[in-house]
C-alpha cells in the first residue's frame, strides 16, 4: 500500500480551551489544511486517556460477544418487535456484513424523549443488555468526545474569525443527534462490497459520513483506507494506540460552501473479527444550517434542517433502511 497520507497533530494547547495563543493557532491552522487537502487526520494530546479507552473497548467486545438473545434485546422494532426505538440501538450482521449498536445521548431520558417527540431523540435502556457500571463509562465517554467535537468545531468557527461560542447554536446536549457506535465485523466470509474503481475486496463500503465530524478509534487490526482526492489512490489509516482519526462530514462540507469536503473512505476486508468505534458529531435536530453561519450571520433564510439533512444522508446506509 502507498505511504502513509494521514498528518498527526498534537491538539493539546486547544483542548485546553485556549484558541488564541501561538502554539493553538499553529494547532488550528494545521487542522485547517488537513481539512482542505485531505479530510482526514489524527489527533494526539486528546486528553482521552488510554485507560478510558481500554475499558470502552473492554465493554464493545463483552457485548458483541453475548448471546443473540441479550444483543437482540437493544435491537429496533425492525429485529425486536417488542421495542419502540427505530434508529438507537443494535443491528445484526446480517444486515450488511457487521453488527453494530447506535447510543445517542446517554443523558437523554425516557421522558424526555417521550415529551420531545423526534424521530432522533430516543431513549435507549442500556441496562436490558449491559451492567450499570459499563453504562457509567460510556456516557463519560460520550461527554469527553462531544466536547472534543465541539472543540475542533470551535477552530473551524475560529478559522472563520468568529466567536467561537456560536457553537452553541448548533450544537445543543438533549437536542444532539451525536451517535456513539460500535462497529463489530467478525469472521465474514464474503466481502460486502467489490470496489468498482480497483477491484479491492472490501468489509465496509465506500462512503462519507453525514455528520460535521467523525471521531474514531479502530484497533490495531486497522483495515481503514482513505481516498485522496488528487489522484484518486487509496491509502491506510495507520494504527496509533495514542492517537484518534478524525474525518470531516458532509454537514461540515455543506456549511462551509465546499470548502471542507467530506471524504471518502473505505474498510479493507480482512477475514478477522475486528472492532472499530465512531463517534458521529453532529448537530442538533432543530439546527438551522444556514451557509451563512460559519461567516457569524445570524439570518436562516433558506436554511436547511439538520434534521432533514441527516434523513437524506442516511437513505444510502442499507442499516437505516428502516
Amino acid at each position: 500500500m502507498t505511504k502513509n497520507l494521514i498528518p498527526t497533530i498534537n491538539i493539546s494547547s486547544i483542548v485546553k480551551s485556549n484558541f488564541e495563543n501561538k502554539k493553538s493557532i499553529n494547532t488550528i491552522n494545521s487542522i485547517k489544511k488537513a481539512c482542505i487537502d485531505i479530510g482526514f487526520f489524527q489527533v494526539t494530546g486528546h486528553g482521552i486517556s488510554q485507560r478510558k479507552i481500554k475499558d470502552i473497548c473492554n465493554i464493545g467486545n463483552k457485548f458483541f460477544n453475548s448471546s443473540k438473545k441479550n444483543k437482540i434485546k437493544l435491537a429496533p422494532k425492525k429485529w425486536n418487535f417488542k421495542n419502540k426505538n427505530i434508529y438507537r440501538g443494535y443491528f445484526p450482521n446480517d444486515v450488511n456484513g457487521k453488527e453494530g449498536l447506535d447510543i445517542g445521548d446517554l443523558k437523554v431520558t425516557k421522558k424526555y424523549a417521550d415529551l420531545t417527540k423526534n424521530q432522533y431523540i430516543e431513549y435507549l435502556n442500556l441496562e436490558k443488555s449491559i451492567d450499570k457500571k459499563s453504562i457509567k463509562i460510556l456516557s463519560n465517554y460520550f461527554d469527553d468526545l462531544f466536547f472534543l467535537g465541539e472543540t475542533l468545531f470551535k477552530c473551524i468557527i475560529k478559522l472563520y474569525k468568529n466567536d467561537i461560542n456560536n457553537s452553541k447554536k448548533a450544537f445543543s446536549r438533549f437536542k444532539t443527534l451525536s451517535t456513539l457506535r460500535f462497529n463489530f465485523y467478525p469472521n465474514q466470509s464474503k466481502p460486502v462490497e467489490i470496489s468498482r474503481q480497483d477491484g479491492v475486496a472490501l468489509g465496509c463500503e465506500t462512503h462519507v459520513d453525514s455528520g460535521i465530524f467523525t471521531i474514531l478509534y479502530q484497533d490495531k487490526k486497522g483495515g481503514l483506507q482513505v481516498q485522496n482526492r488528487k489522484n484518486k489512490k487509496w491509502y491506510d489509516v495507520p494504527f496509533n494506540k495514542n492517537a484518534l482519526v478524525v474525518n470531516t462530514g458532509r454537514a461540515l462540507q455543506f456549511l462551509s460552501k465546499g470548502k471542507f469536503k467530506a471524504t471518502n473512505h473505505r474498510v479493507l476486508w480482512n477475514k478477522k473479527k475486528r472492532m472499530s468505534i465512531p463517534f458521529f458529531f453532529e448537530p442538533s435536530y432543530d439546527f438551522k444550517m444556514s451557509k451563512s453561519f460559519l461567516n457569524g450571520s445570524t439570518t436562516t433564510d433558506n436554511a436547511l434542517i439538520y434534521e432533514k439533512f441527516l434523513n437524506q444522508s442516511l437513505k444510502k446506509f442499507i442499516e437505516y433502511q428502516r
